[in-house]
């Protein structure tokens, strides 16, 4: 099993080529099932949850090219993606598959609007916590489809076709907003989706979904209102940058004391992140392609954070300000109102000489004068980076273990890091 290895204590300078959004291009090509047309999506990243999810439409029966190069077994070689599902020859969604990834579950909405039936795996939990469908199915039952649980699968018929509903979300839930926006845009009549997730890759969604022939209203708001229309057609799109991504090599400058240059991205997308981490010291400058941040010869004051949904702070952000946090001067409150089991990143960055007490759902970061490498483990794919953020600021070496976490959600980072003085390396298992 990989590892990567940081000497740390080296202030980062240089540029940073965002990537496209992984989360916001799982769902865009999950939209490939509602038509019989090749959907064609640019800007990808190379990031191992795009492989997973290829494999499993075309386990569908799409076929999915990457730059004229057939990945069917899976490979993501090449930023652009073909993909065709002109038949729909199978409509399982395995375990072995959706286990891996909770997008995998949002194959449903699609395959009962086009075909009317799906046999999806529950996608269980996960290290951050519980992925409940409850949301989705009590959605999709709303639209007309029944559905049965058994043997840790969803079965879902909808014969006569799904129909329009209001629907109200008890919490506020992105795959389940994408999910049944997807499965509205075939229903017949008007879907009303109330209190729904207002993140940028919904209204990224919304977008391709209009290009594709859709008629939706209200991306960017809690109330969506699809018009059903009866088939939807194939169109290009190129995926927006990854907002996560952008966030996490902000905060690599920022704890390291350093100034980068990012790419190919928006401050818009990040800005309660951004708003933190000036009030944490940084400077920010935007640019035509991106913005440089910066924090050369400050110190770090520590910062209060909650996590809420979208324009909140984003939950996928909080391991790497903790990690910031940790060589603060003075305190931070970190509160996960998100995930239930968030935290699991904190025993790891204590034994790089952090001083966090959690709470409940709350955590305690009181600033150290310098954090020390030590050995340690990834629990999940932010949790992963928040070592290597910690490790790039820490004095001497940091060795990560199970980094096959990061590969889930980032592409080529010890390049990246690398470019911009890191030393960094990854250990290939023997």
């Amino acid at each position: 099993m990989d590892s990567i290895r940081i000497r740390g204590g080296k202030p980062l300078q240089g540029k940073i080529e965002i990537s496209g959004a992984k989360n916001a291009a799982l769902p865009l090509m999950v939209a490939s099932l509602l038509t019989e047309e090749t959907l064609t999506l640019s800007n990808l990243p190379h990031v191992a949850d795009i492989s997973t999810l290829i494999t499993l439409l075309c386990q569908h029966g799409a076929i999915a090219v990457m730059n004229g190069e057939s990945a069917n077994g899976g490979g993501s070689d090449g930023r652009s993606l073909a993909i065709s599902a002109r038949k729909i020859t199978n409509t399982e969604a395995p375990y072995d598959i959706v286990r891996k990834m909770r997008a995998g579950a949002l194959v449903m909405g699609p395959l009962l609007a086009r075909v009317g039936k799906a046999r999806v795996s529950l996608p269980g939990g996960c290290a951050i916590g519980t992925r409940p469908m409850n949301l989705h199915i009590s959605g999709l039952e709303q639209m007309g489809a029944k559905i049965t649980i058994a043997g840790g699968y969803m079965e879902a018929e909808a014969p006569d076709g799904l129909q329009g509903a209001e629907i109200r979300f008890e919490t506020v839930s992105v795959g389940a907003t994408e999910n049944l926006l997807m499965a509205a845009t075939l229903a017949q009549g008007t879907t009303i989706l109330e209190n729904a997730a207002k993140e940028p890759e919904i209204i990224d969604l919304v977008h391709l979904l209009r290009k594709m022939g859709a008629d939706i209203r209200g991306e960017g708001t809690s109330r969506l209102e699809i018009h059903g229309v009866s088939r939807l057609h194939g169109t290009n799109y190129r995926v927006l940058p990854d907002r996560i991504e952008t966030g996490t090599y902000a905060i690599a400058a920022v704890i390291t004391g350093g100034r980068i240059e990012l790419t190919n991205t928006r401050a818009d997308l990040v800005r309660t992140v951004l708003d933190a981490l000036i009030e944490a010291g940084a400077e920010i400058e935007e640019t035509e392609d991106g913005f440089i941040i910066s924090r050369e010869g400050t110190s770090i004051h520590g910062v209060d954070i909650m996590t809420l949904p979208y324009p909140g702070y984003p939950t996928d952000m909080q391991a790497q300000f903790m990690a910031l946090m940790t060589i603060a001067d003075g305190a931070a409150m970190i509160t996960e109102t998100i995930f239930e089991n968030r935290f699991m990143h904190v025993p790891e960055l204590a034994r790089l000489g952090a001083n966090i007490t959690v709470h409940g759902h709350s955590a305690l970061v009181r600033g150290v004068n310098h954090l020390v490498g030590a050995p340690v483990m990834a629990t999940d794919l932010r949790a992963s980076v928040s070592l290597v953020l910690a490790g790039l600021a820490a004095e001497g070496e940091t060795v990560i273990n199970r980094v096959y976490h990061l590969d889930r959600g980032y592409e080529r980072l010890e390049e990246k890091l690398a470019a911009c003085g890191a030393d960094i390396e990854r250990i290939h298992a023997s």
